[in-house]
C-alpha cells in the first residue's frame, strides 16, 4: 500500500491553486503546507505532495480514486476551469476493464493527473 507520493512543480502557488480546485470534488484539501511544499489529502492525512523544484522528466502520471462517475466528471470540469489542459475527457475506458471510467488532465507542469472510478454505471 502506498502511503504518499508527490511531484515537483515550478510554481508552488500556481500548482497549489490548480490542485486545490481540481481535487476538491474528490474530497481532497490542503492539510499541511509550507512555503515551498503543500500536502493534499482527504482529512486528516496528506497523501499527495507538491514541492518546489524542477518538474519530473518525463512527467508523472498520478491517478486519484473517485467513488462515483459524477466525481470524475466534476474533477475534470474543476481541473479544466483551474487551467488544466485536456488529456482525455471523462468517459469509459473499456480497454482497461469493463467498468473503468476516467478523465485525464495535464497540470501546469505537464503531469498527467487522472480521476478514475471503477464502479459499474
Amino acid at each position: 500500500m502506498i502511503d504518499h507520493t508527490g511531484v515537483s512543480v515550478t510554481d508552488v502557488a500556481k500548482s497549489k491553486a490548480f490542485y486545490r480546485a481540481a481535487l476538491a470534488p474528490l474530497g481532497y484539501a490542503i492539510i499541511m503546507e509550507w512555503e515551498q511544499y503543500a500536502g493534499f489529502g482527504v482529512p486528516p492525512k496528506p497523501d499527495f505532495w507538491i514541492g518546489q523544484g524542477e518538474p519530473n522528466v518525463p512527467a508523472i502520471h498520478v491517478a486519484f480514486r473517485a467513488e462515483t462517475r459524477a466525481q470524475v466528471d466534476a474533477f475534470y470540469k474543476a481541473a479544466m476551469a483551474a487551467g488544466g489542459k485536456d488529456n482525455g475527457p471523462p468517459g469509459p475506458r473499456p480497454h482497461y476493464h469493463a467498468n473503468y471510467y476516467g478523465a485525464f488532465v495535464l497540470d501546469p507542469d505537464g503531469h498527467n493527473i487522472e480521476a478514475v472510478c471503477h464502479a459499474a454505471a
